[in-house]
């Protein structure tokens, strides 16, 4: 038997992706296959998800469904007329070029940001998509670790590729602010990160404290790179992470001992950055999972009946046509997890919402963030519960 949910999802919830443009080059479905493997890694319903091209948009473009266009550069305009049209109805267009911007894209698309496409940003263009459709948490935070006496120019370099692909970089030198209790704040950063990159250089894991920001991600499951810097032995320590390991060619003049002039080659960033944007999806995913399973396990202990739904949140029905939503929400909940959680009331229309609660990790969250959350509870209608209050919770309400 399908849940309400299920029922409306198939019925009148359909997420388009509309590829207009340039069809043919393959580069259509590059995209597609991937992003139909990152539903599965997020354990997504293909079912959900549809994708149109120009023939088409005429017979199944539904103005008021989720929608993410591509439109892939360098052929006729034949599709400029659909394109205007998804603008006007507030959609995002992303226009891909191969080249040049101004002559691959038309005029009528000029206000549009595009991006330089190659098979290496596959993985961005798919993580926008789901971005966009929720599947993946807006924010995109990465962490940089390394040892300020060995790598601080490569550490500088990555900070800089990384913020001109759209992340919000974590760098303890550019980032905490004097004053700041140095140590907490970058706890605190670290849990609500995506994925750590971590440049493991000849005595990186000398130093206790890197040693124990390994120890910290593992612990909260975060993803972590790690860069191996050429002659060095891999710790046994470092088996826990994705390596990659660099030669002298993935350096500058093959350069990698000096902490104030070492550089990575063009193409060695373009490979990390690659390599952050696909981890992410992974890493985000299996968080998730952890709050999830941590959470339906304990609500068994306590006796109730929760249920799974195909979009990763839970529902427990009241009795009645009443119910209560748990959202797992990976890192620190934010202004948007709110947001869109409030959203989710207006998309279910045959129960009484009795309350929507976050579920997060409170693990190294700092106390005056806990504090403000524990504020926002009295006086916002979506909750939120830590994970240590799981059993608490669940025992009492």
């Amino acid at each position: 038997m399908k849940t309400e949910f299920e029922r409306d999802s198939r019925m009148h919830h359909q997420y388009q992706i509309i590829i207009l443009g340039n069809v043919g080059t393959g580069t259509e479905h590059e995209i597609t296959g991937l992003f139909f493997e990152r539903l599965k890694e997020l354990k997504l319903k293909k079912r959900f998800y549809e994708v149109l091209y120009s023939r088409d948009f005429d017979s199944k473009y539904k103005g008021n469904q989720p929608t993410y266009t591509i439109y892939i550069g360098g052929g006729d305009d034949s599709d400029v007329g659909k394109a205007q049209k998804l603008i006007k109805d507030g959609k995002m267009v992303l226009p891909l070029y191969q080249d040049s911007f101004s002559n691959e894209i038309p005029n009528a698309l000029e206000n549009q940001n595009g991006l330089k496409y190659s098979k290496a940003k596959c993985d961005k263009v798919v993580n926008l998509i789901l971005e966009s459709f929720g599947g993946l948490r807006n924010t995109r935070k990465v962490f940089v670790s390394y040892r300020r006496n060995e790598s601080t120019s490569v550490a500088i370099q990555l900070y800089e590729a990384l913020e001109s692909n759209n992340f919000d970089v974590f760098l303890d030198t550019h980032s905490i602010k004097q004053g700041e209790p140095f140590q907490d704040e970058l706890w605190h950063r670290m849990t609500d990160c995506d994925v750590i990159v971590l440049l493991n250089t000849e005595k990186f894991l000398e130093s206790k404290w890197c040693k124990a920001e390994i120890a910290e991600a593992s612990a909260k499951q975060i993803g972590v790179i790690q860069l191996v810097w050429p002659d060095h032995e891999l710790e046994k320590m470092a088996e826990i992470c994705q390596l990659m390991k660099l030669t002298a060619p993935d350096f500058v003049d093959s350069l990698y001992s000096d902490k104030h002039r070492s550089k990575l080659t063009r193409a060695t960033v373009d490979e990390v950055v690659q390599t952050v944007e696909s981890l992410r999806a992974r890493n985000l995913a299996s968080r998730q999972d952890n709050l999830i399973n941590t959470f339906l396990k304990i609500s068994r202990k306590a006796g109730k009946t929760l249920t799974l739904q195909p979009e990763r949140y839970i529902t427990e029905d009241l009795g009645g046509d009443e119910r209560r939503i748990f959202i797992p929400s990976v890192g620190i909940p934010q202004s948007t997890d709110y947001n869109q959680s409030s959203e989710l009331k207006k998309e279910i229309k045959d129960h009484k919402i009795e309350g929507i609660y976050l579920l997060y990790d409170n693990l190294r969250i700092r106390e005056k963030w806990l504090r403000h959350l524990d504020y926002l509870n009295e006086y916002l209608d979506v909750k939120t519960i830590k994970k240590q209050d799981f059993q608490a919770w669940l025992k009492n309400n």
